[in-house]
């Protein structure tokens, strides 16, 4: 067995389980052993009813005395049972699990582990696993890996592939030098490996972490600074002038640019006219300016001669920047043919579209990455635009940049990242951030509140869809999972129903169909739904000026930068808006982080406290939406090993074969 071997070498993974693999991206037997856990269990010696703690996950060791019931609750069973110690009660209670009315004998010792949560005066578990004395021994004091999982692959089937390939190969071959491992602390690849997987202790387990993530941060850091350096070796040859068009349009708009925009746009003028091409990010948080910015750098190549495009991550983002360019042109009188290219168009559209873009036809496209397909050809492009970079990923936006013979490239983000963090991250591009909001832009008002507050939250959504508004609520889950209660948009959409019944309310979440999806979202535009109960796919790509208030179901369970994306999506009109964040969590550091919600507007702000607040020891916290998504590393929570890891590119950057390393770019 190699490391290149199929995944069919390991024992027991014939043509059918391979393709179960195949769909979590795992392949060769160096797939498996890189398909890192997301998280572990820690088996830890049962408590006393007393010891109990809110939103902990726990064992109790108790007798089951009365036979579990089941009643049911709209399309669920739930079975409960209680289970005292020293009169004190704990509540058990599982989703459709009717059977455990049987498979629970009285009169026998159980332990029950799960996440503690308070109802009223007494403690509840929910879904909890349950364990003979005997069973639960043989796990105490063991951290066992859970892996990321795809439909048809179990965790079982994850760990018995890995304990198979490091039994068949003891030795991986070391591929960081001893004196770097030594300089940066790391631990050997081998010791990594065998602990990641499957960690003697969490020691150890932190020990292996640092190690693999260092080496992921580092593999990229060599790659983009490589891209930078051939960037920079490419003279400019698309040179451009600056146009009337674009100071007429200027002139005409019914604002002044901000300071912060002006900056901005000479660093883009200073690069199209420049030697080199253009390589730079803008970025700038949600509402600050960005794509007016895009539109003006279009306009300059297209009164250079030159075509540009601009590539969005959902076909209502493209929709949306088509018909914003298309108004500004009516209005303005500016003369330019743009045209539309999304996956939804029909094979006839796109045939022509294509057409256009390879006649010349057409001087500006705006669409999805149906830009970047190969029946794509332009005639002379001379820019390219990408918006939401952190929705593409380098690869793609070198493959966008190889459709003209060398075009400037321009990209945007409404993701904040510390400048420290994004010089790295993005260290193949020049860096321009619009730090000041346009002077019309109402500031949005915030609360944090727990659960008692929703019919409040209710009545205040009433009152402003009255007014002629809409609203956003927001859950972190498309469907119930029984082993955790969270909000979920299905059952929720139906709830909120019933509690509004004079009120359109529809539901949205990423498991729709493409079609569907931009079907319910232009409705909302429309105002032709008044709630959108939906899970963060909204969070990049809807503009609803008229949406006014933002609701968070279970904040606690997202990252402060995703949070303050999604509420990016209100505040875009000429009405003051609101966001309402609600969490039932207890725990003072969810309330901590929240506040920093509460208290500012300001996205570089919130990066940064957040940035702060997790520390190296949120082993697997909560992942920021939006951010490069690595196998393991996080860029806020491992921001010290990413600088580390830039240092050491630098000093040994010679050095980065590191074949071992499959990074998603």
């Amino acid at each position: 067995m190699r490391l290149d071997s199929s995944i069919k070498e390991i024992k027991g993974i014939g043509e059918k389980s391979a393709a179960t693999f195949a769909k979590a991206g795992i392949y060769t037997v160096n797939d498996v052993v890189r398909y890192f856990p997301r998280g572990y269990e820690e088996f830890e010696a049962p408590v006393s009813f007393d010891k109990l703690q809110e939103e902990e996950i726990q064992a109790v060791a108790a007798f089951v005395t009365k036979q579990p019931t089941v009643v049911r609750a709209g399309r669920y069973q739930i079975t409960t049972a209680t289970v005292t110690e020293n009169d004190i009660f704990l509540q058990l209670r599982w989703f459709n699990m009717p059977f455990l009315r049987n498979t629970l004998k009285r009169g026998f010792l159980y332990i029950f582990r799960g996440r503690v949560v308070k109802k009223g005066k007494n403690y509840c578990m929910e879904q909890p696993k349950y364990y003979s004395p005997a069973e639960y021994h043989e796990l105490e004091n063991n951290m066992q890996p859970i892996y990321p999982l795809v439909q048809g692959l179990t965790n079982k089937m994850v760990s018995k592939a890995v304990k198979q390939v490091m039994e068949n190969i003891p030795t991986f071959e070391e591929t960081f030098p001893e004196e770097l491992r030594k300089r940066y602390k790391l631990a050997e690849y081998n010791f990594a490996l065998s602990n990641i997987h499957f960690p003697v202790s969490k020691d150890d387990l932190i020990i292996a972490r640092r190690r693999i993530v260092f080496e992921e941060f580092y593999q990229f850091v060599c790659q983009v600074r490589s891209m930078k350096e051939q960037w920079e070796l490419i003279a400019n040859q698309c040179v451009m002038k600056p146009v009337k068009e674009t100071e007429r349009l200027l002139a005409k708009l019914p604002y002044e640019l901000t300071n912060a925009q002006k900056k901005v746009w000479k660093e883009i003028s200073d690069d199209l006219q420049g030697h080199k091409l253009m390589s730079r990010l803008i970025q700038g948080d949600v509402g600050s300016g960005k794509t007016i910015l895009a539109f003006l750098a279009l306009l300059t190549a297209k009164g250079n001669g030159y075509q540009g495009a601009m590539m969005a991550p959902t076909e209502v983002l493209a929709k949306q920047h088509f018909e914003g360019l298309m108004e500004l042109k009516d209005k303005y009188g500016l003369e330019f043919n743009a045209l539309l290219l999304v996956g939804s168009m029909t094979a006839k559209e796109k045939r022509l579209a294509y057409e256009q873009i390879t006649s010349g036809e057409a001087d500006i496209v705006i669409g999805t990455h149906a830009i970047i397909q190969d029946k794509v050809e332009f005639s002379n492009l001379g820019l390219v635009i990408t918006d939401e970079q952190h929705r593409f990923g380098v690869k793609q936006r070198e493959v966008f940049s190889q459709k003209g013979v060398h075009p400037h490239v321009l990209v945007m983000s409404a993701t904040p990242i510390p400048r420290t963090l994004a010089i790295i991250i993005y260290g193949d591009l020049d860096i321009s951030i619009i730090d000041e909001m346009p002077a019309n832009r109402i500031p949005i008002k915030n609360c944090v509140v727990d659960e008692s507050w929703r019919p409040k939250a209710y009545s205040f959504i009433k009152k402003e869809v009255a007014a002629g508004h809409q609203a956003y609520v927001i859950c972190p889950m498309v469907e119930e999972n029984e082993e955790l209660e969270l909000e979920n948009v299905i059952d929720y959409a139906e709830k909120l129903k019933r509690e509004l019944p004079e009120i359109k309310v529809a539901y949205l979440h990423g498991k729709m169909k493409p079609a569907e999806k931009n079907e319910i979202m232009e409705a909302f535009g429309r105002n032709e739904i008044q709630v959108l109960v939906s899970t963060t796919v909204i969070e990049v790509g809807i503009n609803v000026p008229n949406a006014t208030v933002m609701m968070v179901e279970n904040a606690e369970r997202f990252g402060l930068s995703q949070l303050h994306q999604l509420r990016g999506r209100v505040g875009r009109g000429a009405h003051q808006s609101y966001c309402i964040f609600m969490s039932n969590s207890k725990g003072k550091d969810t309330k901590k982080r929240l506040e920093i919600l509460n208290k500012s507007n300001d996205g570089f702000y919130i990066a940064s406290e957040d940035l702060k607040l997790r520390g190296p020891g949120d082993l697997f916290g909560i992942r920021q939406s939006g951010d490069l998504r690595f196998t393991l590393g996080d860029i806020f929570t491992d921001a010290q090993i990413l600088k580390e890891a830039c240092e050491a590119a630098e000093e040994y950057g010679h050095l980065a074969n590191v074949s071992s390393i499959n990074i998603n770019l």
